[in-house]
């Protein structure tokens, strides 16, 4: 049987345009898991284990709400108090793996598909430096060569960023190749563009081995790669914002016509 898990390769940009211009961009990859698929990888895969330790391994608690309840549960929770019912269906979730025992991601995409292969709804888990993460569960009405979806932002990322903004998400694929674009606006003015892209490569040891060598601890560089933009925006003289509190529950189920903080 043909595994639908994949590998994408490429890298990741942002472009902040105001108050201050700031720019960077750097190599990166993706997992594409199916979540149904991951004891069989574990046991084919000689560099990539489900939770156990390896080069590279997916943990349940690294993601959702933190507990080792299986994550395809967790997010099958969320699809119900947003009414959507995948009877069965695939859940493919787009992250960086946990690599040499450390694992960030500062955002995971949940594909989340009806039987019929349709998509149904993607999730939008954001986590943050202080240990905090939250999700945006958004329906898909209908699915054109893009999908765009948007929320308002009530979860807190970064001090630099005020908490009154919105995002605009613009996703290709997944399929040969995966593009995520994210605008965070304020009072319908850019201010931040954020995008990830990569081609699509088999999930095989010789892949892993190959991104393990050319881009070695890669959620290590992440956090890293934070700190260091951090400190070049500080130096640009943009302020620090005060860290509210987190949302009271670990999600938002967003709709075509509102937002409602869960």
């Amino acid at each position: 049987m043909t595994l639908r898990s994949s590998l994408y390769v490429g890298s990741v940009m942002h472009r902040r345009l105001r108050p201050r211009v700031h720019r960077f961009r750097y190599r990166a990859f993706w997992f594409l898991l199916d979540l149904d698929e991951l004891d069989e990888l574990s046991n084919k895969l000689r560099w990539f284990s489900y939770n156990r330790s390896n080069i590279f391994s997916f943990y349940d608690a690294d993601h959702g709400d933190g507990t080792a309840t299986p994550i395809r549960t967790q997010i099958e929770r969320q699809l119900a108090e947003a009414q959507v019912d995948l009877a069965g269906g695939r859940i493919q979730l787009l992250c960086m793996p946990r690599a040499l025992g450390y694992c960030f991601n500062p955002i995971s995409i949940y594909f989340c598909y009806r039987a019929d292969a349709s998509l149904a709804a993607v999730v939008y888990q954001v986590h943050n430096t202080f240990g905090e993460r939250h999700s945006y569960v958004i329906r898909v009405e209908g699915r054109n060569a893009a999908l765009y979806q948007c929320s308002q932002k009530l979860f807190y990322v970064s001090p630099f960023l005020d908490m009154d903004m919105r995002y605009d998400f613009r996703i290709t694929g997944p399929d040969e190749r995966i593009a995520v674009g994210i605008c965070a606006s304020s009072c319908q003015e850019p201010v931040l563009n954020a995008v990830l892209a990569g081609l699509r490569g088999d999930l095989t040891d010789r892949n892993l081995m190959s991104v393990f060598l050319k881009i070695p601890a890669i959620t290590i560089k992440v956090i890293a790669a934070i700190h260091w933009e951090a400190l070049r925006l500080w130096a640009k003289g943009i302020g620090l914002r005060q860290r509210p509190l987190p949302p009271k529950r670990p999600a938002t189920i967003v709709t075509a016509s509102s937002v409602t903080a869960d």
